[in-house]
């Protein structure tokens, strides 16, 4: 069995809407998704607020590239277009981190880095994962209610459920 966390974020056209149908589309591999959340961009790019969503997704027929597949296919439905790095988007779907078989799953492939690199840093994907699991840990990183206490206080106050 392989278990994920996906990151959902979108802040062009109908973001609410895009981030739900993405969710959606997991269909049974759905074991739990966050409320939806308003934060603030991040990257520096100027920009509307985004509308974000973790999950917890379980599916004995996805491994780490399975998850990154389904991610990418969420993008294309909503026609996603990548001309800015950390720029405005109508989905963006990030593979956050993968168990298989209850062990975290580890790789430095450029096309997916799981866990990701840089999830410990953001509050819009910590505040809604540790909704869903107040033991949650990132592998190689630690409890995830750890992060996000790490953070300065004012980034995790600005993500705010809806």
């Amino acid at each position: 069995m392989t278990a994920a966390v996906l990151s959902f974020g979108a802040n062009l056209g109908d973001a609410a809407t895009a981030v739900r149908t993405a969710i959606d589309a997991l269909g049974p591999a759905l074991v739990r998704a966050s409320a939806l959340y308003r934060t603030p961009p991040w990257g520096g790019v100027e920009q509307d607020d985004f509308i974000n969503a973790t999950v917890l997704a379980d599916d004995p027929a996805r491994d780490a590239a399975g998850w990154l597949a389904f991610a990418r296919e969420q993008e294309a439905v909503a026609e996603r277009v990548r001309e800015v790095r950390w720029g405005p988007r109508t989905l963006d779907v990030d593979v956050i981190a993968v168990w298989d078989g209850g062990e975290p799953v580890h790789s430095d492939d450029p096309e997916l880095t799981v866990p990701h690199p840089r999830a410990h840093q953001r509050a819009f994907v910590l505040v809604p994962w540790l909704e869903l699991d107040p033991h949650a840990e990132l592998p190689g990183r630690g409890p995830v209610a750890d992060l996000l206490a790490e953070l300065p206080a004012a980034e995790a106050a600005e993500v705010t459920a809806l």
